[in-house]
């Protein structure tokens, strides 16, 4: 008859050991998938918020740089100053200009230009540009959002370079020689952007 040892195997407090130190090292990894998600969401959110800022500010720069200017050369002066038959007002809160502007295929050449606050959006619209005349109603002309949850948009002009900013009321007409815009979206600042304007 073989004789037999006792039965080998785990002791009560070796399996509770090993079961804790396996529970910390789940709650260890799933804390850092956990961390690791909420960080890339905020890495997509920050990289969202700069294209959203870069590509905006790209296109307004391109607007006020191609805003048209100079009189016509083959105007009938007899004699006396022709005036400038473009179009730029602004205003608090808004710009108008005459632009050369690409929208895609179905858009391009010159048009009246409204880039303004509408509610908590910057809205820009656009019509069809005859020179020398004043635009049409707005509220009926295409737009589109630029950018949504806008809380400031603040238009400043400068006549020259000697000048302070001066923050356009009412409406300014006529082109000054820079414009600085000041944004805020979504509860932060944009940086400043500031544009001379083709005279």
């Amino acid at each position: 008859m073989v004789a037999t040892g006792p039965a080998q195997g785990f002791t009560l407090i070796e399996v509770m050991v090993a079961l804790t130190i396996l529970s910390l090292v789940m709650m260890v990894t799933v804390t850092g998938l956990s961390t690791l998600a909420n960080t890339q969401s905020a890495i997509e959110r920050m990289t969202s918020r700069i294209d959203e800022v870069r590509s905006v500010s790209i296109f307004l720069r391109d607007l006020l740089e191609s805003a048209t200017s100079g009189t016509d050369p083959n105007a009938l002066t007899l004699g006396g100053s022709v005036p400038d038959p473009y179009y730029f007002v602004s205003g608090n809160d808004f710009l108008e200009l005459d632009a050369t502007i690409l929208f895609g295929e179905r858009y391009g050449g010159t048009y009246k230009v409204r880039i303004a606050k509408e509610d908590d959006q910057l809205v820009l619209r656009w019509q069809e540009s005859i020179r020398g005349t004043a635009p049409g109603e707005w509220k009926d002309q295409l737009s589109r959002v630029m950018i949504a949850q806008l809380e400031e948009f603040q238009v400043f002009t400068r006549r020259d370079y000697e000048q302070e900013w001066v923050e356009s009321g009412g409406t300014d007409r006529g082109k000054p020689l820079l414009v600085k815009l000041r944004l805020k979206a979504a509860g932060r600042h944009w940086p400043d952007l500031i544009v001379r304007v083709k005279q």
